[in-house]
């Protein structure tokens, strides 16, 4: 059964990390891409040494948790341990099996989560609200979606996500308009916000062009523009009256380049923190931390970085850390941008021995 967002299903994502620190905008992105899904008992939800990229949340019932097949900590929803991610450390430490009669979970594309949870935290959305529609256009909920599922979108350095969104161009179009042409040279990527557009492709035996698609709101379109040279191989043009947003391929290119940051190992980390300069940021919000934390870390979420920079001492070396090093490394930016010695955890802590459950 699919979220559609309504006001009961966001309070039960609310029991859960991270959505629960989640600005409503952002939590609402979340919600149209969630399934809910049942499982009897028995199943295996996942295996010791998967590496596949999926976050799981425990709703309702109760799982084991095996370690080459011993059960090494058991899972019931409603406790503490069920408000995070089952076992996400990758690869998984454990295999996760349904001993209630049945189970209800939901999971999520873990690189979208990674994404869109430091979309919420970087701010991008009020960059939304500034650059905004008219007061009759569509929210930003589905295109934005769609936005942040394209692979092109991932390949942004988290520091460059809100210079992408204040670089993002609305263009308004009439029902007829040719918004790319066929041969021509990619040059943006485009979101469609209103309206519908029509894919058609030229071919030797139908020079009017064979329809391909039809494109609404949310769907997103030119794609290789950003990341190649090819020609366009289609044209798009406006079935009705629109709005898209685009973004230009040099504007893309530049954004695509990770700024100048330090990079340490986890075991490199524990040395300068152990260090009398030394000391751990976790950017990660309160409920995250609070569920698995280096020793002797602060933590000060990416969204509130900018509020306590005076409290930070500029003679120390901090080690910014969250989940995966996307949200820190947009953390280390801000701090390095002010002359903070600040390094980012490679691979974050959910990649070590900190992240498996207790």
């Amino acid at each position: 059964m699919d979220f559609t967002g309504n006001p009961k299903e966001l309070a039960l994502l609310r029991t859960f990390a991270p959505f629960d620190g989640m600005k409503p905008e952002g939590l609402s992105v979340f919600a149209r891409k969630i399934t809910r899904r049942q499982a009897p008992k028995g199943r295996l939800l996942f295996t010791e040494g998967d590496e596949e990229k999926q976050t799981f949340y425990l709703i309702s019932g109760a799982i084991d948790l095996l370690a080459e097949g011993e059960v090494v900590g058991t899972v019931k929803s409603g406790t503490p341990k069920s408000k995070s991610p089952l076992a996400h450390q990758l690869p998984r430490p454990y295999s996760a099996v349904v001993t209630s009669d049945r189970i209800e979970y939901f999971q999520i594309d873990s690189e979208f989560l990674d994404v869109a949870v430091t979309l919420d935290q970087t701010g991008a959305y009020k960059v939304l609200e500034l650059n905004g529609l008219d007061e009759n256009a569509p929210g930003p909920d589905d295109w934005m979606t769609a936005l942040l599922q394209t692979k092109a979108f991932h390949k942004i350095p988290p520091a460059n996500i809100q210079a992408v969104f204040m670089r993002l161009q609305r263009v308004d179009y009439r029902a007829g308009e040719v918004v790319i042409k066929q041969g021509d040279a990619g040059d943006y990527f485009y979101v469609v916000v209103k309206g519908i557009c029509q894919v058609a492709r030229e071919t030797p035996l139908n020079k009017d062009g064979v329809r391909l698609a039809e494109l609404k709101m949310g769907d997103t379109f030119g794609e290789e523009a950003l990341i190649s040279d090819v020609k366009r191989n289609a044209t798009v043009s406006m079935v009705t009256d629109g709005v898209l947003m685009r973004l230009a391929k040099d504007d893309f290119r530049k954004l695509l380049h990770e700024p100048l940051l330090e990079w340490v190992d986890y075991e490199s980390a524990k040395r300068i923190v152990a260090r009398e300069d030394g000391q751990w940021i976790d950017v990660r919000l309160p409920s995250e931390f609070e569920h698995y934390r280096a020793e002797g870390a602060i933590n000060i979420p990416l969204h509130s970085l900018r509020l306590k920079l005076k409290a930070l001492d500029r003679n120390r070396h901090y080690i910014v850390c969250c989940d995966t090093g996307r949200r820190s490394s947009a953390c280390a930016y801000i701090l390095a941008e002010r002359g903070f010695h600040a390094s980012v955890l490679r691979g974050g802590l959910g990649s070590t021995e900190l992240a498996a459950p207790r």
